[in-house]
């Protein structure tokens, strides 16, 4: 009974623990709101004034635009993310997330502050007389924003950024709650003739870039490119600059160019850690939409080379490479060693593990390390694995490579690799993967 009792008392200490750091934690998000609100205020009205100041400041509206409805009651909700804006920092639950949405909010302002100055524009319409309670929000809204600092809306890029951070905190019906109450948010910018459809879409598009450079999760870390991955970079950056061209044409291509530019960076030095694929094969919501062109243009090259090589092949009893699986997976366990692709909808229901690996390059030591222990571990627990990169050529040929040297079912790399060709002939593998394999065993034996 003591035994019981003792447990009791440590589940007792844990439970009040966590609320009394929620309440240290209170305690510097009070700071931060001291400074972040001068800090938005300032800024914004100072930028709002200057671009009054100037002459010419034009408008972008589309001619369908003028069908948008105005209604003076979603005034409420557009007026209802100051509420959240400061709430958002005592919901916290550590200091990291703290420091990451006090760094999320700052960065809005200033990027947001930024494109007011450098593309200045003015809101066109003219907003109807409005009475009543709603007139009044009306009005204080009207003390301190002029229809000048518009593109990109900063209570888009908020509304994205706000939405990120309260779906970790809620779950059921409230996350229904939470998801449609910011929806109404973004949709009101439009209904209380505030900004127009193009401050919208630049709004949203910093907002996207803003949680893609400050993860939730994570951080970067620049590594010092081999002649390969500058080769990629170099290939990626002139797709930057034809898209980015063209763009002038076409400014849908900025989408493409911005897509472009990531991967260009990951190459560079950012590494897999730009693709933002977690160990379940989830993508971040920034890199699922940022990249999106790209990955359209990686899931049709998947497609067009899938006619030409087997979806799998066995290599060792309970070990099987290949491509992307987009059929029913006989063995019991996955790896999934894209970065370009979420997790396979038929993978739902095996066990399953991410090692995400950039294509056409060598991953580093560590990270070859971690998806060979990964293809061993699922074996072990589950018998039979399929390890998958896109095609089934490159990546996840490596990999059961490395695994055959490593477990002692090659005496070599050459016979590793020459196994693994037998088995799947079309892999394509850079010349100095041997010599690799070979000096990365030498560093695994010893771990």
């Amino acid at each position: 009974m003591g035994h019981l009792h003792g447990v009791s008392g440590r589940a007792t200490r844990v439970m009040t623990a966590r609320p009394e750091r929620r309440y240290r934690l209170w305690g510097i998000a009070v700071l931060w709101l001291a400074v972040l609100a001068p800090f938005f205020f300032l800024t914004y009205g100072q930028v709002n004034q200057f671009t009054q100041s100037r002459e010419g400041v034009g408008s972008i509206v589309f001619g369908w635009e003028h069908h948008i409805p105005f209604l003076p009651w979603t005034i409420i909700p557009y007026w209802s993310l100051d509420l959240l804006y400061g709430l958002a920092l005592f919901v916290c639950t550590s200091r990291q997330e703290l420091h990451r949405l006090v760094a999320r909010l700052a960065l809005a302002s200033v990027l947001a502050c930024m494109g007011f100055l450098l593309f200045p524009l003015r809101f066109s319409f003219i907003r109807p007389e409005v009475t009543g309670m709603f007139g009044w929000l009306f009005h204080q809204l009207e003390q301190f924003d002029l229809p000048f600092n518009q593109s990109p809306s900063l209570h888009i890029i908020l509304c994205w950024l706000l939405w990120c951070h309260y779906r970790r905190h809620v779950q059921g019906l409230m996350s229904v709650v939470n998801t449609g109450g910011f929806l109404l948010i973004a949709v009101s910018v439009l209904t209380t003739w505030q900004h127009h459809v193009i401050d919208v879409v630049s709004g949203a598009g910093v907002g996207l870039f803003i949680s893609w450079l400050i993860p939730e999760r994570g951080g970067w870390c620049w590594q010092i490119p081999d002649a390969r991955r500058r080769q990629l970079a170099c290939r990626y950056a002139m797709g930057v600059v034809i898209c980015g061209g063209l763009a002038c044409l076409l400014p849908w291509l900025w989408w493409f160019a911005i897509a472009l530019g990531i991967i260009a960076l990951s190459y560079a030095g950012l590494g897999v850690a730009a693709l933002q694929k977690d160990e379940q094969g989830r993508l971040s919501y920034a890199a699922r939409c940022l990249l999106l062109p790209w990955r359209w243009g990686a899931w049709a090259t998947v497609r067009y080379y899938m006619r030409r090589v087997p979806p799998h092949s066995a290599v060792h009893e309970g070990v099987s490479l290949g491509a992307f699986p987009r059929q029913p997976i006989a063995a019991r366990a996955v790896l999934d060693l894209t970065s370009e692709f979420p997790r396979a909808a038929c993978a739902a229901e095996r066990a399953y593990q991410a090692v995400p690996m950039l294509d056409l390059t060598l991953p580093d030591g560590s990270t070859l390390s971690q998806a060979v222990r990964a293809l061993e571990a699922l074996r072990q627990q589950h018998e039979t694995v399929l390890v998958h990169c896109a095609l089934g050529l490159t990546r996840s040929a490596l990999v059961v490579s490395a695994w055959l040297l490593a477990y002692h079912h090659a005496s070599s790399a050459d016979e590793a690799i020459q196994r693994v060709r037998n088995a799947r002939p079309q892999i394509l593998l850079p010349e100095q993967t041997s010599a690799y394999l070979t000096g990365w065993h030498q560093g695994y034996a010893h771990d």
